[in-house]
Order: structure tokens, then sequence, then C-alpha cells
């Protein structure tokens, strides 16, 4: 926090790049805690709904999707087959390749996630009218494709660490 102000005390933060900064940190507290009684952290529901857009892409493809190494993509993935929410298909054109598919139970649970991501939407932008949320969306969507962000995609993915069994042995 700057103290800019000259009688010591902090001043305001205003510009719009420490706001989208504070505003992406407290909404993604948000999501993390509103889908955490699904079972899921962002980055899972982030794969399921990748998977229910494009079915069938390789882990490796994935993996470049989310910026991922391929070595901690497929840990990642791991957890969420073990759950029964995903599953491994062998590339009928490549038999070396897995593709990835969501199961029904996956899908089931991407319908409850639908809803906890509208709930959380409205819980955000409850401040301002339809119009100022449509404005506020295709201006921030400008900005991230001047950034080259990859739409739909977060870009914590390029940290996230294996979890389980595998990620203990790393350490």
């Amino acid at each position: 926090m700057s103290m800019n102000r000259e009688d010591g005390r902090p001043g305001r933060q205003e510009g719009a790049a420490f706001l989208l900064a504070q505003l992406g940190a407290h909404a993604a507290g948000l999501f993390a805690q509103r889908i955490a009684g699904l079972g899921l952290t962002p980055a899972q529901a982030g794969l399921l709904r990748l998977l229910a857009r494009t079915p069938g892409r390789s882990q490796r493809e994935l993996a470049d999707v989310l910026g991922m190494p391929p070595s901690r993509f497929v840990p990642f993935a791991d957890d969420l087959e073990e759950r029964g929410l995903i599953e491994r298909r062998r590339n009928p054109s490549d038999r070396r390749l897995y593709a990835l598919f969501l199961t029904e139970q996956g899908s089931g649970l991407l319908a409850e996630l639908r809803k906890a991501g509208a709930a959380h939407e409205q819980q955000v932008c409850q401040g301002l009218s339809p119009d100022e949320h449509r404005q506020l969306t295709s201006l921030l969507r400008r900005i991230a494709e001047q950034q080259e962000l990859s739409p739909g995609v977060h870009p914590g993915y390029r940290s996230i660490r294996p979890t389980g069994p595998l990620a203990r042995n790393e350490q």
C-alpha cells in the first residue's frame, strides 16, 4: 500500500491494473470457497469445463493449452480419473496417445459447477446493471486478447504442482 498522502496515511490505489489484481484475487478466493463443497479446486473445475468444450483431446494437447508441463498434467488428471470424473481412452488414430473425456459422473458434476459459476458471477457483479456488466465483460475480454491470454484458460495452470502420492515422492 502506498503512503502518498501528506499526512502519511495510506493512499488509495486507483490504477486499473491494481484493481484488476485486487478483484481477481478476491473473486478467485470466493470461487474456490464456493466450489470446495463440490470437492473441486478451481484448476480441476477448469479442466472439466475444457473437456466438456473439447472432448477427446490428448493429454499433451491439454497440457499445452493449459500451459502446464506434461509431467505435471498427468498426475493432475490422475486425481480426476481416480474420482471417476474423467476417463482416458486410447486415441484411435495414434494408439500411443490417450484421449480424455468426461464421464457421466463428471458431466453431472459439471452441471453443478455451472450453477455455482452463475451464482458466483451474479455475486461478484451484483453492483452492476445488466448493461454495465456486458460493457465490463467486453472491455475485460479486449484487454485479455491484447495481453494474448488464452480464452477460458487461467494463467495459474503454469504453476500447478502435482498432488497425491506422486507429489510426495518429488519432495
